[in-house]
């Protein structure tokens, strides 16, 4: 019998606690959830559960975390992706150049629902009409999906697999909103059960850092939509148009929790579509700005650490080349539209997130920003991914390498490197945008 190392044995007791919280939260749900019931089904002491997580609300981030991964395969490099949900499901895509759709048979929740996903969509030049879940894959267009039981309502297979929506905005706004919704509770699911599927967070935060991390973190979400749906219109700002759409799909996801049957998600797909004509005279000026202190001119060596994973994309991000550098904490999360605004053409910009709670509000940022990043790898090309790298920074070792000493949920610090050094530097409100904007170096 082979001996566990040390780590190998830590990996498969948090492991362990995973599955067995997942069963817990699934039947008794957040509130009603015990750790002592969740060490005995792990068959485990109640302090190796809390050894591997601080607290109630850690682990049930942990497990929210951890169903992220269940849900789909990423997009392969064309766009394109074979993907799994529910129980049995799985739809497989030829797209692009002389592409095909596919068909998509599913089976989920307690019995079969939508026996058959169709619709038409057309490929790309040269391609043949197929049929798909649902959503544009490699370009095509779609239109409405089978049938498929929702939070106790019906509602089409849902998808935009890979490829950019090829109807301009209100396609792009569609394709979102269709990879979004597959969420929705499905009509055997419990309560608790449709809680977890949707990855809700209500009420699970109280506490001022909690509610405040939140707030920043929803507004990161919204400038990743945002920047996305600008490759379908360059130089005008849709971060606005990113928070109504927000608005509107975390609204759906709350009543189809609270009252399952309520409401047709292919409305609310269709009403994203339709927000793209809004003119919402969308601008970017923060009004402190102008006050923010300037950057510092200086000459550091810069050490890189090691490549973390880019959120957006989820493909390492190195740290050895030029580029501007942003550290901000959780309670800054929104000075990230500062640094990406201010930057100029061919800039490298990087947002390194840090915060002095790493298991619960760490996992809270985690969570929400990898939701949103697969929802956008799915619903866009990678040409119209946001052209800006999110890590999360939670061994401070970016931070580190920047000069900050003691990262936490005010930290914003900034720096811009340049052929291994460290040429400008600013500290405080509004230091993402001075380094941005600053020529030193450039």
């Amino acid at each position: 019998m082979v001996r566990l190392t040390r780590a190998q044995q830590q990996a498969r007791t948090r492991a362990s606690v995973l599955v067995a919280a997942r069963t817990e939260f699934t039947e008794h749900g957040y509130t009603d959830a015990k750790i002592d019931r969740i060490a005995e089904r792990a068959d485990l002491t109640r302090g190796a559960v809390y050894s591997n997580f601080p607290s109630k609300r850690a682990l049930y981030l942990a497990v929210l975390v951890d169903s992220l991964d269940d849900d789909a395969t990423e997009p392969t490099e064309n766009g394109t992706a074979a993907w799994t949900a529910g129980t049995t499901e799985a739809e497989t895509a030829e797209a692009g150049t002389g592409g095909a759709g596919a068909t998509r048979n599913a089976e989920a929740g307690t019995g079969t629902a939508g026996a058959i996903r169709g619709e038409t969509t057309a490929a790309g030049p040269g391609g043949k009409t197929g049929t798909v879940g649902s959503g544009p894959v490699g370009g095509g267009t779609a239109g409405r999906a089978g049938a498929r039981t929702v939070g106790g309502g019906t509602a089409g297979g849902v998808g935009a697999v890979g490829g950019r929506a090829s109807e301009g905005l209100g396609g792009a706004l569609g394709a979102f909103a269709r990879v979004w919704l597959e969420r929705l509770p499905l009509s055997g699911d419990t309560p608790a059960g449709g809680e977890l599927r949707l990855r809700s967070t209500a009420g699970l935060f109280d506490d001022e850092r909690g509610r405040a991390a939140l707030a920043q973190v929803t507004w990161l979400e919204a400038l990743l939509l945002g920047l996305a749906l600008e490759s379908h219109a360059p130089h005008v700002r849709r971060v606005r148009l990113a928070e109504l759409v927000l608005t509107l799909l975390n609204g759906s996801g709350h009543l189809a929790g609270a009252a399952p049957g309520f409401g047709d998600p292919f409305d609310v797909a269709r009403a994203c579509r339709h927000l793209a004509v809004l003119d919402l005279a969308d601008s970017f000026d923060p009004p402190h700005l102008p006050f923010a202190v300037p950057a510092t001119s200086v000459r550091e060596a810069w050490d890189p650490p090691a490549a973390l994973p880019d959120e957006v994309t989820g493909r390492p991000a190195a740290f050895d080349g030029d580029g501007v550098i942003a550290v901000l904490g959780t309670g800054r999360l929104r000075a990230a539209e500062e640094a990406v605004r201010a930057a100029r053409p061919g800039d490298r910009v990087t947002v390194a997130v840090v915060t002095a709670d790493p298991a619960e509000v760490g996992r809270l940022v985690r969570l929400r920003i990898g939701d949103l990043a697969r929802c956008l790898r799915r619903a866009f090309a990678p040409d119209a991914w946001p052209d800006l790298r999110l890590v999360l920074d939670e061994r401070a070792a970016v931070a580190a390498a920047a000069g900050v000493a003691e990262p936490g949920d005010d930290t914003e610090v900034a720096v811009r490197v340049r052929a291994g050094e460290i040429v400008a530097r600013a500290d405080g409100r509004g230091a993402a945008h001075s380094v941005a904007a600053d020529e030193t170096g450039v």
